[in-house]
């Protein structure tokens, strides 16, 4: 591909980011995380953007892209869209600057990063909600800017977004005592792996680059794979912080000649490593926080031994949301299954099925059942724990001894989503 009409960070504007951002931006720490280390063999260290004082890298791009305007620019005001973290950036950094912003947001957008968004705005930003998805509050934002005059700050397809995001690449360089042999970075709509892998591409070139997509928002993945910057019809916004429909144009381009790989990971993969950086190393992140350290063991061997950093995005997780974590997790693991059980009509029939019918390690944490005294067997949906995944098989073959079974359902998504 012909790489001389793209646009990529120069290392003098990037210099020039990072001076901008020197007063407002904390330096993250890049930290040795000894639990990932001992299980891949390797030396992991975590980029822990999470540590930022919006708990994000996201307020690098909106600083640094604020800064770049005009005063007849700033004092007209700026408009974005947002799922969470680029309005909280771009909300401190129009306090900062004490200019006007308003932020549009997904409707079912966390109630934890509205109210982080607000705290760290004050009066000086105004929130809309808007939509189901970033897109829908993408398109809204852009209408209000153009019919309105107001700069839009994209929160990632913009030269002075990706230098600003570029500096978490400058910082790692700093940092590192030794060569860094892979770098894993999440990828939502592609502005901080394209100022990353530029730097590195510039300063690093042996070191790999490998992009980290939730599987169910592969925006990315597919356009590189179709050679074109194709918006996907559907996504999960599970991963919220790195589901977008459609990448951006700069940033599919810069990615695309950068990275050494683009992979994605199973969003119950990302619940099951949110857990465990919870439980292990007292670390919380939001689920985008969690993809690049969920990707690795796809790479177990390749970096044994090596020096591997992975950019922890962001903490900016809603605690009401742990519940689903932990159930996509289970799932995930082969640990909850769902059934539709068919109870026969008698006295002591549930009791037969949970002494006889179920391990002695299973644990029902579901149940919904309607009587029907007109037929022979009234249906119900059960929700069953186990111990270990290997359980499933004699659980469904002591059902069937007994006739209880009806039907499966984990692998019915509609029907699935429907009745839990």
């Amino acid at each position: 591909m012909e790489t001389k009409n793209i646009y990529f960070p120069k290392l003098k504007d990037v210099n020039k980011a990072a001076a901008t951002l020197k007063e407002v931006v904390a330096v993250t720490p890049l930290m040795l995380n000894y639990t990932f280390s001992k299980k891949l063999d390797s030396n992991i260290f975590l980029k822990r953007e999470d540590l930022q004082q919006v708990r994000s890298y996201k307020i690098r791009g909106a600083y640094n892209k604020i800064s770049s305007l005009t005063n007849e620019e700033l004092i007209n005001g700026i408009v974005c869209a947002s799922a969470g973290n680029h309005a909280q950036g771009v909300a401190l950094a129009c306090k900062k600057k004490e200019i006007q912003g308003t932020i549009f947001m997904p409707a079912p957008t966390p109630k934890q990063k509205l109210e982080q968004v607000k705290m760290f705005g004050g009066e000086f930003v105004d929130i809309q909600l808007t939509g189901d998805t970033f897109d829908d509050a993408y398109k809204a934002a852009k209408y209000i800017s153009d019919s309105l005059g107001k700069t839009f700050v994209h929160p990632f397809d913009d030269e002075k977004i990706i230098e600003g995001q570029a500096t978490v690449g400058l910082e790692i360089l700093e940092q590192a005592n030794e060569s860094v042999d892979y770098v894993f970075v999440p990828v939502g709509g592609g502005g901080l792996a394209s100022g990353l892998s530029s730097i590195f591409k510039l300063l690093s070139p042996k070191t790999k680059i490998i992009g980290v997509e939730p599987a169910g928002a592969a925006s990315m993945q597919q356009a590189i794979a179709n050679n074109e910057n194709v918006k996907l019809s559907e996504i999960d916004k599970f991963v919220d912080g790195a589901a977008v429909q459609q990448v951006g144009g700069l940033t599919y381009k810069i990615c695309k000649e950068n990275l050494d790989d683009m992979i994605t990971v199973p969003e119950g993969k990302v619940c099951q490593t949110i857990l465990d950086m919870y439980n292990k190393d007292a670390i919380v992140v939001e689920p985008a926080g969690a993809l690049t350290l969920a990707a690795l063991d796809t790479f177990k061997e390749e970096i044994k031994g090596k020096n591997v950093v992975c950019v922890i995005s962001g903490s900016n997780n809603d605690i009401t949301r742990t519940a689903e974590i932990k159930e996509r997790a289970l799932l995930y693991g082969g640990l909850k299954h769902y059934f539709i059980i068919r109870f026969p009509q008698r006295a002591g029939a549930l009791k037969e099925f949970v002494i006889d019918v179920l391990g002695k390690n299973d644990d029902i944490t579901f149940f919904e059942y309607s009587k029907k005294t007109s037929r022979e067997n009234g249906p119900a949906v059960v929700g069953v724990e186990l111990e270990k995944k290997e359980d499933l098989s004699p659980l469904i073959a002591r059902m069937k001894e007994r006739n209880f079974y009806g039907e499966y359902l984990n692998n019915k998504p509609n029907l699935f989503e429907f009745l839990v």
